[in-house]
């Protein structure tokens, strides 16, 4: 019982540790305006091409249908809290996965940054003319956050989308503990990240592009995690295998 907790204690300092070092990161980017905004015109140009470019009909309709506003932020916000318990709830009900889940998180910080820093993207809501900022809005805590580029946050990390990639990487841990014993609901978690992508596009914050970075990042984020198992479990064989005061 004892070792359990102190197990807990121990993932829960790494990831906040892990959180905050990517918070600063991240933050260090996206002060290139100029060419987010460029990179974003870019992006609306091979969506025109593509027959993608929906995001203004997207946030015209969640704007025609105001009692939609509060949920849509609501649901925008809270998506940490969401994260947070699935890795909780991994944790302590699905420990076999918890590792490969845990890594695979992981694995999607490291692998956004480089591409957050390469690839400053402007969202909709600055780049789209007609397109109302509904977070900035309509926001239920009252922040000016989304909008602010005062506040020391980084606004033009549109590429991925860090809601829908978080929000998918949810689906996959729930759907990792689940698959064997209750295959329907472990199926069914993966709604979560398509209302995540409806919510983004009709907010303003993000193109569908931006939709498809995401499940590239899930997959390339799962292939790292399980590489990095493999290493770590050929590691382990072979201290195993080491005579001892070697």
């Amino acid at each position: 019982m004892h070792g359990r907790r102190r197990a807990a204690i121990v993932e829960g300092v790494v990831l906040l540790l892990a959180f905050l070092v990517f918070l600063r990161l991240h933050a260090a980017g996206g002060k290139d305006v100029v060419a987010a905004t460029a990179h974003a015109r870019a992006l609306q140009s091979v969506e025109r091409v593509l027959h993608l470019d929906v995001e203004q009909g997207a946030n015209a309709w969640l704007v025609a249908h105001p009692v939609l506003l509060p949920p849509a932020v609501w649901f925008y916000r809270s998506y940490y809290v969401v994260v947070v318990g699935v890795l909780v709830w991994v944790f302590l009900r699905h420990a076999e996965v918890y590792l490969h889940v845990r890594r695979t998180l992981l694995a999607m910080i490291a692998l956004v940054l480089p591409v957050f820093w390469a690839l400053p993207m402007a969202p909709p809501r600055f780049a789209l003319p007609g397109v109302v900022d509904v977070v900035a809005e309509h926001d239920v805590l009252g922040s000016n956050a989304s909008r602010d580029t005062g506040s020391g946050a980084n606004l033009y990390s549109a590429m991925p989308s860090l809601h829908v990639g978080w929000a998918a990487w949810c689906a996959y841990a729930v759907w990792s503990g689940l698959r064997a014993s209750h295959p329907r609901a472990a199926l069914s978690a993966w709604l979560f990240p398509l209302v995540m992508a409806a919510d983004v596009l009709t907010t303003g914050n993000h193109y569908v592009l931006d939709v498809v970075g995401s499940a590239v990042l899930l997959g390339v984020s799962v292939a790292a995690a399980r590489a990095w198992g493999h290493l770590a479990e050929r590691r382990l064989a072979r201290s195993r295998h080491l005579p001892w005061g070697a």
